[in-house]
Order: structure tokens, then sequence, then C-alpha cells
């Protein structure tokens, strides 16, 4: 497992869904992963610390987890399959000197929400970094655009790319952007 941070959260032109772009401290590692509007929106408000009259549902969750003496110890992105991420969130209890463990099937964007509301780390399995790692353009059909330009990158649906040189287009690694290539929080 790798700690990993939101990093940002942007529209994809070319769906209009939101993708969550998460990377660890390093640099060496990135993960998009594309989300629904709630979800988005409960992860921003959260990162712009937008404080609500009343408790959005993650919000919630996390109240109701504190007031029965559970703690969220992680949440883990542990497989992709078909386009799909799973998620385990990681909670722990503590009753008379004693400490159960026990974890919850979640969808990413849930558990990074409530991750993000609890403090708790967000770790993403290898294999799924190593799954999602670069995109492959053939593989993305209509969603995918190039500019025309060569030997430059060309933005495609999660703000990766590729480089068109004289062989053909070759996969621009998720690590390789910059920050500001990938805006932080637009939706």
């Amino acid at each position: 497992m790798i700690e990993m941070k939101v990093s940002a959260l942007s529209m994809d032109p070319f769906t209009n869904m939101p993708i969550l772009l998460l990377k660890d401290d390093t640099g060496q590692h990135a993960l998009p992963i594309w989300v629904g509007l709630i979800e988005a929106s409960a992860i921003v408000t959260e990162l712009e610390q937008i404080h609500l009259a009343r408790p959005m549902t993650h919000d919630l969750i996390r109240d109701i987890l504190g007031k029965v003496g559970a703690h969220v110890d992680r949440v883990e992105v542990t497989d992709v399959h078909e386009d799909t991420f799973f998620a385990q969130i990681h909670l722990r209890t503590e009753c008379a000197g004693k400490t159960k463990r026990f974890s919850v099937d979640a969808r990413p964007s849930d558990a990074i929400a409530l991750a993000l509301r609890t403090g708790a780390p967000i770790l993403v399995a290898k294999k799924v970094i190593e799954r999602a790692r670069c995109i492959d353009l053939a593989k993305l059909g209509p969603f995918a655009w190039v500019a025309e330009q060569e030997d430059g990158p060309c933005p495609t649906v999660a703000g990766a790319g590729c480089h068109l040189t004289a062989e053909g287009l070759h996969p621009l690694q998720l690590e390789d952007l910059a920050d500001d290539e990938f805006p932080k929080w637009k939706m």
C-alpha cells in the first residue's frame, strides 16, 4: 500500500464527470478516479473547508462514528475491475479496554470524503496504481482527443496524455503531470 493525498479534482471535458487525482508525497505515483457529482461536491466542500448549515452525508457518518466511539484508522483503495474501483474503510472501536477492528466495503469517493473529514490516511494498493498508471489512448476510443501538435503533450480524458511522435502515440505517465496541468478543485 502507498499513502496518497488528494492532489486535484477537476471536470473531465468529455464526459462531464469529476476526476479525482490522488498522488503520493514523492510525486512518483498518481491515480485518477472518476467520481460522482455529489461525492465530488462532498470532497471539495471538505478540501475548501466550507461549513454548511446542515451536515452532508459524510459529515453525518463522521458524527455517528464519533458518537458510538468508532474511529476511522485508514481507507484503502484495494482493487479495480473493468474501470470500477473498490475501497475499504478500516474502523476501530474501543470498549472496556478491548479494541475491535473491522472494515466496511465502500466506493473510493465515499471513503476518501470520509478520510478527509476524519484525518485518516488514504492508502492505495500498488496493483491499483500499476493498472491505472498510464492511460492507453487506443483503448479510450471516442473519449480521447489528441491535439494537432508534434512531439508534445496532448491532453486526454484524464488530463494525462500522450506524446505524438513520428512513431505514433506514446502514453504519458500521470506522474509526469505538473500540478498546474490538472487544476485543483475546478468544478
